[in-house]
């Protein structure tokens, strides 16, 4: 393949641009994956009492494919610009390994999201909320996550349990056999409290009297936020994929057309 042939300065200028989106989508992803394991809402706690919190693994491995990316196109544009046979086969062999990885970031992400059911986080609560008789320190951690999690919850968001109040009367749980329906038929966390933290009616609170106490469930305050970054997750990344395949075709050709 000729150097000088404008056909060729074309096509080599089209797979420096084809590898500047891939840098810029890298950083990006980057950017985004960090910010989602940054648990700005902090509800990982709620994930690692499920015992299933691979999405944050899909998102570890959305940092590290990011990263790897804008430093592969890097590699991809000077071998563009030097026609360097052994440069640009470095490039396609570790951009295949990298394609592979980002694969299962999206696969991971895109399906663990169906996983994020109402049942899913009120077995957890029901389980672990102010349990004070764990089975061992790793039960012992995540009660006390689930608590905290849960009490800040509650307070912040006005809302009450998973599906409502209703769920610390309806199902069997620590909280339920620790405390009695008369004095705590929920915790204090569901009543509505005045600008001190302190509950505006208590006795209101305890008989269900409506104003005095949070009636709507928690459930959407936490799958929000998650079904958000599960979706960027994977659909930013099988974006990536899909203008990173064309990418990589072009290469293989340009590369098998370079003389030796």
């Amino acid at each position: 393949m000729a150097k000088g042939d404008n056909g060729v300065r074309f096509f080599q200028g089209l797979l420096i641009l084809g590898n500047v989106i891939i840098g810029m989508c890298g950083i990006a992803l980057t950017a985004e994956c960090i910010f989602f394991v940054s648990d700005q809402q902090t509800l990982y706690p709620l994930l690692e009492a499920t015992n299933n919190d691979d999405i944050y693994g899909a998102a570890w491995i959305g940092i590290f494919v990011g990263f790897a990316l804008f430093n592969l196109s890097v590699l991809g544009i000077i071998g563009v610009i030097k026609s360097n046979r052994t440069m640009l086969l470095v490039y396609i062999i570790l951009m295949l390994v990298t394609y592979g990885f980002e694969v299962a970031s999206c696969i991971t992400a895109a399906t663990h999201r169906d996983f994020f059911t109402p049942n899913l986080f009120l077995k957890q609560m029901l389980e672990k909320y102010q349990n004070l008789e764990p089975a061992n320190n790793d039960d012992k951690w995540m009660s006390e996550g689930v608590t905290r999690t849960w009490d800040r919850l509650m307070l912040q968001n006005q809302c009450c349990g998973v599906n409502g109040p209703s769920d610390w009367q309806q199902y069997t749980s620590v909280f339920r056999s620790r405390n009695s329906d008369s004095e705590f038929p929920w915790p204090r966390q569901c009543c509505v409290m005045d600008v001190q933290g302190i509950p505006i009616n208590l006795d209101g609170c305890k008989l269900g009297v409506s104003g005095y106490y949070n009636n709507k469930g928690c459930y959407d305050i936490i799958s929000g936020p998650m079904n958000r970054h599960a979706w960027g997750v994977a659909w930013f990344g099988f974006a990536i994929l899909c203008w990173t395949f064309w990418v990589l075709i072009c290469t293989m050709f340009y590369w098998s057309r370079i003389e030796y």
